[in-house]
């Protein structure tokens, strides 16, 4: 643990990536069921894998589960209990003793774990039986070590590894926009690019250092479709939005155009083939499940008879990217900016695109099986 929080000084851009923590109207753990819902189209493929470790492995005495990048709030718990009770029904159809449990949550050192340790009870009345389990918090960056050799059988991380170790460098000038638009320079999808490349590599190394041979990792990331157009972004990505309501402030007065252009997010979205190459050069792991669903954060789904509808629906998704920016953006800014009427803005945004259906992002959900 402590080599952990240790090594993950080594990047200061991840301390910036910590969810807003506590309870409230703004806090993630109130609004991350966008989360949740992913968690629920990848049950199975998670299930799956679950059952493929236990037998792959000869249904081992003692079982230990990561989630990385844990954050604040319930969601942790969800994915640890179908894990948990897909290996006891497992052992109960193959008349196996259960083994004993072990759950690590991960996140930064930053991370609210308060809040998430509030919600195991919670995670006791899912179970569906009374197998040994026991709990514990890991801070660190999951780009450095975080366990023993060879100690760790399942790995979950569920949107968590599109934020990368740190803003690239040398960034060429991109006016106002936090991310790649259609209007970047060429050079800036390739530094992205190059960061995860980069940024992956080391993770696919970290956890082939810590797996068992035949352990398995189900990762999910907000992804793109594969397109000629490495640079193309459409209208409603939600960083294209955020770059829209920050330039409003800038057009407005309240904040300087220079705060804002030297503003960028540490994130990138990969295609499928970009994370399979990945995994093929790193060399510890195989491919074993690959999928694409639509990222969608629910406006595009519905069909909104009134104004104040979409705008009830815009302020609902700003409220979900607040949760998951606000640490960044109150480093950068600082008091420089107003954070309620940055989310206002793009909660109109958000309700001037309710009805596109262009999506461009997805999440890629990939289980890998450690060689």
């Amino acid at each position: 643990m402590n080599k952990g929080v240790e090594e993950s000084s080594n990047y200061p851009g991840v301390s910036i990536l910590s969810m807003s923590g506590g309870d409230g109207h703004n806090s993630y753990a109130t609004n991350s069921l966008l989360q949740r819902r992913v968690l629920s189209e990848t049950k199975p493929i998670l299930v799956k894998n679950t059952k493929e470790m236990m037998k792959n492995l000869d249904f081992p005495k003692r079982i230990k589960l990561a989630d990385l990048g844990c954050s604040s709030g319930l969601n942790t718990f969800v994915v640890m209990s179908e894990i948990v009770n897909t290996i006891n029904v497992l052992c109960q159809e193959r008349n196996q003793s259960p083994p004993e449990i072990e759950c690590c949550l991960n996140d930064l050192p930053g991370n609210d774990f308060n809040t998430t340790f509030k919600f195991i009870s919670f995670f006791n009345d899912k179970l569906t039986s009374k197998t040994p389990r026991f709990v514990s918090g890991v801070p660190g960056s999951f780009y450095s070590r975080l366990f023993p050799r060879k100690s760790l059988h399942f790995v979950h991380s569920n949107y968590s590894l599109h934020y990368l170790s740190k803003v690239p460098d040398r960034l060429e000038k991109n006016k106002m926009n936090v991310y790649i638009t259609g209007s970047s320079p060429p050079g800036e999808h390739k530094a992205y690019l190059n960061q995860f490349q980069t940024d992956f590599t080391i993770f696919l190394r970290m956890r082939s250092e810590e797996m068992v041979s035949n352990g398995r990792m189900v990762l999910t990331l907000i992804g793109r479709k594969t397109l000629d157009d490495p640079l193309y972004r459409d209208c409603c990505h939600w960083l294209t939005l955020l770059s829209d309501s920050l330039c409003d402030l800038v057009s407005e007065g309240l904040v300087s155009a220079s705060k804002v252009s030297s503003f960028k997010v540490p994130f990138y979205d990969p295609n499928g083939d970009e994370v399979k190459e990945l995994v093929r050069n790193e060399g510890s792991f195989m491919v074993n499940d690959l999928e694409t669903h639509l990222f969608d954060l629910g406006l595009s789904n519905e069909d909104y008879g009134s104004q104040s509808d979409r705008a009830k629906a815009g302020e609902k998704e700003a409220n979900c990217i607040r949760a998951v920016t606000e640490t960044m953006l109150v480093a950068h800014f600082g008091d420089a900016i107003n954070i309620d009427t940055l989310f206002e803005k793009y909660a109109h945004h958000v309700s001037l695109h309710a009805s596109c259906k262009n999506k461009t992002s997805v999440s890629l959900v990939v289980s890998l099986i450690r060689k």
